[in-house]
């Protein structure tokens, strides 16, 4: 395992400090599926060998929870104690809003609270986190309160694998950085897309008003967050305005046998066909709340070292595609908040954006133009 590229996450990604705090956590499963078993132990190895190599830099902590079992859905109390402090936690439940808040079912009015009680005692956070989780902690008020209350950096790297440390994590950091930030800057002010791409996707929705962020990975100022491996422009669309067909070739881990489509209608996913046991998983999913079928995330790939389709974390990024994502979107910008993030690739897409009276493709067939 490339010791270096996991030293790196901290002195490069991360910039710990030599007085700094971090703490890495992973999660492990009790599922009797032995595919889920064995890759939550090797992200779980990745994770202690990250907890190491942390320490070398920082003092770091090391912790593991039972797995949340879904992309999106907030971490156990553990974790909050860990990342935030004793006290911020027990100054939550103090006030009743630690339960309500971890089954993302605040009232108008107590967010904000939150946000108070979290930055008051900010001093207790972590200064940076790693989180090495099979299911992604991205989409969570957990991560968004520690950005964006307490100023801690967060690197999230949810399904990562060894061969990751070998490829995509080798790319040009400052090549990234200077690409994704160009993307985010050429998308700002766009009104509408539209996605077409070969396999029957085709979907228009609008983003005005909506931030452009860049995934670049560097997570050294204060309340930073990226991605690991990282590489996306990404926002979210304008809640029900979605409207068309998304045909998905690929799940997140795997090679679909044949096509599912999703129908899109006012920004929600109404039907979910095709002949593939996935079929049934989806649509049992998004059946417990409508929202989950919410058109949530626009995402650009813009790293150039990342080739692998069968990981929805490196698939994501691919420089040439794009990803659209299913359910939550309130930590970056849109409206919806529930316990489920979904993304999904697609390959070989057209992306046409319009900007005021001006139309341009920023993607054709898969090639950058950009």
């Amino acid at each position: 395992m490339p010791l270096k590229v996991l030293e790196n996450i901290f002195t490069i990604n991360l910039g710990v400090k030599e007085d700094e705090r971090a703490l890495v956590f992973t999660d492990y499963t009790e599922e009797k599926d032995i595919v889920s078993v064995v890759a939550c132990k090797e992200i779980a190895d990745i994770a202690q060998k990250a907890f190491e190599a942390g320490n070398e830099h920082c003092t770091t902590s090391y912790l593991e929870y039972l797995s949340t079992g879904q992309h999106g859905t907030e971490p156990p109390e553990a974790a909050w104690r860990e990342a935030f402090g004793e006290r911020t936690v027990d100054a939550l439940l103090k006030e009743g809003l630690f339960g309500r808040l971890i089954k993302k079912q605040l009232k108008p009015g107590e967010i904000e609270r939150c946000e108070e009680i979290v930055s008051s005692m900010k001093g207790d956070a972590m200064d940076a986190v790693v989180a090495l989780s099979k299911y992604s902690t991205s989409h969570t008020s957990f991560r968004r309160l520690l950005t964006g209350s307490a100023g801690a950096r967060v690197a999230s790297m949810p399904n990562f694998d060894a061969l990751m440390l070998d490829g995509v994590m080798t790319v040009d950091w400052q090549t990234l950085r200077d690409r994704t930030l160009h993307l985010a800057k050429l998308m700002k002010g766009a009104e509408s897309v539209r996605v077409t791409c070969p396999n029957g996707t085709d979907i228009s929705f609008s983003i005005k008003g909506r931030t452009v962020h860049a995934d670049t990975g560097d997570i050294s100022a204060a309340g930073a967050f990226s991605n690991l491996p990282a590489g996306e422009a990404f926002c979210a669309p304008v809640e029900g305005t979605a409207q068309g067909t998304l045909v998905l070739e690929w799940a997140p881990m795997r090679k679909l046998e044949s096509q599912v489509v999703l129908q899109v209608k006012n920004g929600l996913v109404i039907s979910v066909e095709g002949d593939e046991d996935y079929v049934q998983e989806l649509a049992a999913e998004l059946e417990t709340n409508q929202n989950k079928g919410n058109i949530a995330e626009l995402g650009i790939g813009t790293n150039d070292k990342a080739t692998r389709p069968d990981n929805i974390l490196e698939s994501e990024k691919i420089l040439g595609t794009i990803h659209i994502a299913l359910g939550d979107n309130s930590t970056f910008g849109g409206t919806v908040r529930v316990p489920f993030h979904q993304d999904y690739v697609f390959f070989e897409p057209t992306l046409e954006v319009t900007k005021g009276k001006e139309s341009f493709l920023v993607l054709e067939k898969g090639r950058a133009i950009f």
